[in-house]
């Protein structure tokens, strides 16, 4: 298992590596560094000058070069202005000589200045990770718990009334996008057109204090979509293990239903649905960008709309490793899950 686990490990590390230098490639294509120079300097400035800015600023250099400084593998550019202050990636024109490093990257823990917020870069991701993190957690456990118990329920006894109608729910709730139920849920339990305001329609205030009334809609918008799939994929399993030779031979001997849906039937059901669980958690770290900006929650989806909407190069960038990082981790957890919940499965 040690040997699995440093096989994936570098395995991740490569693909990790070459992802973010294919994000890093096209986040660094002249169109949006033009862009950036006019929205930092000014929108009429001439091809001259965008070109003079960009090239103080090492953003015409070769790309691997730039991916390196970026990582803190290798130093970063300085540049003498005219005036003859100096002032390179790694520190200003009023930063002491001796005080003045050579290499600033991601290694070094340095992931850059937003352009659009003015502030470090890993304290915003951080901040806006925590949020969504709070947001993923409540989900989290509100959808898995739902689920399982309505796929197991469904399972049990394929072809019953009860097995239709859960089925039934849970292909409405993922056939239903979540801006189609959050505004649904708005309008019905947030505002003053069916009279039911038992509920905030903003989830801002949430981020300083979460309470059952500013928290509770975002929370229940995302579980319902996730639900479905999770439901439905623990009814096929679980039907498919109700119907195993080992299940037939327990009912035979007598032994009581409950036992063996508990004992025998749920461990090898929760397979196939504990692949799905895990891919959830990469899907509601990106995929919350819609929920958080209809509630005007601003989380890491709201961060990734900013990033990308304002050409904030540094700040789209760090969003995008982490959200590498966390796929990459999800599978490597879901790999080793397998193993503990099939004791079968052996890794040579």
């Amino acid at each position: 298992m040690g040997l699995f686990i440093l096989r994936r490990l570098g395995v991740m590390l490569l693909t990790a590596l070459c992802l973010t230098f294919i994000v890093f490639w096209l986040t660094n294509l002249y169109p949006n560094l033009e862009k950036l120079a006019k929205t930092q300097g000014n929108f009429r400035m001439s091809d001259e000058a965008v070109t003079s800015y960009l090239g103080d600023r090492g953003y015409l250099q070769p790309t691997p070069v730039k991916f390196g400084q970026w990582l803190g593998v290798l130093p970063g550019w300085e540049t003498v202005a005219d005036d003859g202050k100096e002032f390179g990636r790694c520190y200003g024109n009023s930063t002491p000589v001796e005080e003045r490093n050579s290499f600033c990257g991601v290694l070094q823990g340095d992931w850059g200045k937003s352009t659009v917020f003015k502030d470090d870069v890993g304290s915003l991701v951080a901040t806006r990770l925590g949020l969504t993190g709070k947001l993923m957690f409540w989900v989290m456990l509100l959808m898995v718990p739902s689920a399982l118990l309505i796929g197991v329920l469904a399972g049990m006894r394929e072809g019953s009334q009860l097995d239709r109608s859960l089925s039934t729910a849970s292909i409405v709730t993922t056939a239903t996008p979540e801006y189609v139920s959050g505004v649904i849920f708005i309008a019905v339990f947030a505002s003053s057109a069916f009279g039911l305001k038992w509920f905030k329609g903003s989830a801002t205030s949430a981020m300083e204090s979460a309470n059952f009334e500013n928290f509770f809609l975002p929370v229940l918008t995302i579980s319902l979509y996730g639900m479905g799939y999770i439901a439905r994929m623990t009814r096929a399993s679980m039907t498919e293990v109700m119907t195993a030779q080992y299940i037939r031979t327990a009912r035979l001997k007598g032994v009581k239903f409950s036992d063996i849906v508990l004992k025998h039937a749920l461990r090898n059901a929760l397979i196939a649905p504990f692949t799905v669980i895990m891919l959830q958690i990469p899907w509601l770290l990106n995929g919350v960008v819609i929920v958080e900006t209809l509630f005007n929650y601003k989380g890491f989806g709201w961060l990734l709309v900013q990033a990308a909407g304002n050409n904030d190069i540094e700040l789209l960038l760090a969003v995008s490793v982490v959200s590498v990082v966390v796929v990459l981790v999800t599978q490597l957890i879901s790999d080793i899950g397998y193993v503990y919940l099939n004791p079968r499965i052996r890794i040579s």
